[in-house]
Order: C-alpha cells, then sequence, then structure tokens
C-alpha cells in the first residue's frame, strides 16, 4: 500500500466521522495523538510508540483529505529530490546539526 492509497484506507473507513467532526476539530486530535506519541518516547514505550506513529499517520491523512490534500504528491514534491532547503541526500545544511 502506497501513500495515496493509505490515505484513501483511512477516509474508507473514517471519513464520514471525519467529514462531520470538521477541519478544525479533526486537526485537535491530531494533535492530541502527537502528544499521545511524546509521552510513547518519554516513556521509552516502544509498543506504544509503534501505535501512536500508526494513528498520527491516519490522523494526518484525515487532516490532508478535509484539505483536499493528496499526501503522496506533497511529500514527492517537497522531499523528492531531497533536502527542500540544500537539495542534497544526505542533508548537508549546517544549521540542523545544533
Amino acid at each position: 500500500m502506497n501513500i495515496r492509497e493509505f490515505q484513501q484506507h483511512i477516509w474508507h473507513i473514517y471519513g464520514h466521522h471525519d467529514s462531520k467532526r470538521g477541519l478544525s476539530k479533526t486537526y485537535k486530535w491530531l494533535l492530541r495523538e502527537v502528544g499521545e506519541l511524546g509521552r510513547a518516547i518519554d516513556n521509552n514505550d516502544i509498543l506504544n510508540a509503534k501505535e501512536e506513529i500508526a494513528d498520527v499517520l491516519a490522523w494526518l491523512s484525515s487532516v490532508a483529505k478535509l484539505l483536499a490534500i493528496d499526501m503522496e504528491t506533497v511529500a514527492i514534491e517537497r522531499y523528492g529530490s531531497g533536502c527542500p532547503k540544500c537539495k542534497s541526500i544526505p542533508c548537508k545544511c549546517t544549521y540542523r546539526e545544533k
């Protein structure tokens, strides 16, 4: 399954809820899931971190869908050639080392 297929899959599962909830509330759910991921990382809970990473990806895909953004297209446009700032693979931006 590629990114576009995953985004469509999540929309088939949850789109009816997310459409009713709307963009702002769906975005707030995404933020909550990012917070849960942060707590899993802080607790060094790898099993929970795996679940939360999947949840963050699912909620992000719903937010993108509500914005009519194809995640696969924008990811490739932004990162397909490497770092968006220096265009290198791996990134050679010195400010990122801080």
